[in-house]
């Protein structure tokens, strides 16, 4: 009987990756602000090593920045978005849709507001949001761990950075092995 691959772990042709507002004016009230960046960084590096396609939201940039200087060459244009959700932004939704990809890495600040109700929006869809626990925070550990219970409770998967590179990556029998398992030894 041949290999059955598991629906539920994430796959590099049904996945995109999605940075919500990881903005210059935002991260200094987060505590764990440097070490999400770092995380968000592994990830979008995977992303590019994999032709996993990425995109990243801004929150009312006017007031709050724009993404934090490691991500400004990586995202030239982030969607803006002023509603709290990003799923309202659709440039990277839609293609992404059209493509197959229903599972969607999701990533950023803060958890309680802006993930949450993204994640939410998502599963409305009939997308698959994962929620990368490492590559989120809020200014609050109350209300991180609030939204995280809240997430899993409504069917949405929470997932650690290194448990998302190797199921993109599926197999050690391949030459992005080594370059994922650099990014893993970087944590």
């Amino acid at each position: 009987m041949p290999h059955l691959r598991s629906p539920l772990r994430l796959d590099e042709k049904r996945s995109a990756l999605m940075v919500i507002d990881l903005q210059e004016k935002l991260c200094p009230v987060i505590p764990e602000a440097s070490e999400i960046e770092l995380e968000i960084l592994r990830l979008t590096d995977a992303a590019a090593l994999l032709s996993i396609p990425a995109a990243a939201t801004v929150q009312y940039p006017r007031g709050l920045g724009g993404l934090v200087p490691s991500l400004q060459n990586i995202f030239p244009t982030p969607e803006e978005k002023v509603d709290f959700s990003a799923a309202v932004c659709r440039q990277a939704l839609e293609a992404w849709l059209q493509d197959g990809r229903d599972q969607i890495v999701i990533c950023g600040i803060e958890t309680h507001i802006c993930i949450l109700q993204t994640v939410l929006d998502l599963l409305a869809e009939g997308l698959r949001p994962f929620v990368a626990v490492q590559a989120v925070a809020s200014r609050r550990l109350q209300d991180h761990e609030l939204a995280l219970q809240r997430m899993r409770d409504c069917g949405v998967t929470l997932i650690g950075v290194e448990s998302i590179l190797f199921e993109w990556l599926q197999t050690a029998n391949r030459s992005e092995f080594k370059a994922i398992s650099q990014l893993v030894k970087s944590s």
